[in-house]
């Protein structure tokens, strides 16, 4: 098999966490794109640098770190802050997730997964050969995300706004994977999906 780069992505809430899981469960390196954000948070940052100045320099702690919170506050606050979060964050965070996949193809692992939500935003799907996309009912999502990130229901319905549609991930994607039922379910589907990938 050659070497294969997979991004994994899709609507927040979705279970794309679980997805992942199963991947590096079966051998695959898996590179958290949420992970790669925080460290290229911690200070000394440029990227922390940059956020400071669109953002505020009240977004850092008395000891340089960043107040995640009031940072998320404002950067969803509207769609056009953010893109600007994004504008800034996106290229440092896909350049350390370069050096990973590089780093990973010289330790002979020969399938890196990208677990990004913001995998098409990011420009990041331009590494990938295969992109799965993984969709669930919305009514599933706004559960897990008030759950996962312990906010209101009117703060994870202005996450999903802002979102990717289903419809794009289905558009965009090679394979799709719709957690629509249990995740039994989701764990079978996704192992199917790695073997005709191991097979490639």
């Amino acid at each position: 098999m050659d070497k294969l780069v997979i991004g994994l992505t899709g609507t927040t809430g979705s279970g794309k966490s679980t997805v992942a899981k199963v991947f590096e469960k079966n051998g695959c390196k898996v590179i958290d794109a949420d992970i790669v954000a925080r460290e290229i948070m911690i200070p000394p940052s440029e990227c922390l640098d940059k956020l400071c100045y669109y953002f505020g320099k009240d977004i850092i702690n008395n000891d340089g770190t960043l107040k995640r919170k009031l940072l998320a506050e404002r950067a969803f606050s509207s769609k056009k802050n953010t893109e600007l979060l994004n504008s800034v964050t996106h290229p440092f965070i896909v350049k350390k997730i370069s050096e990973y996949i590089c780093q990973t193809f010289e330790n002979n692992c020969n399938m890196v997964v990208i677990d990004a939500p913001q995998l098409f935003e990011s420009k990041a799907d331009i590494m990938c050969n295969i992109i799965i996309g993984v969709i669930a009912p919305i009514d599933m999502r706004i559960e897990r995300i008030i759950n996962r990130d312990n906010i209101t229901k009117e703060q994870a319905m202005q996450r999903i706004s802002i979102q990717h549609t289903d419809k794009f991930f289905e558009e965009n994607c090679h394979y799709i994977i719709n957690n629509n039922s249990t995740e039994y379910d989701l764990i079978n589907n996704t192992v199917k999906i790695i073997s005709e990938l191991k097979v490639v």
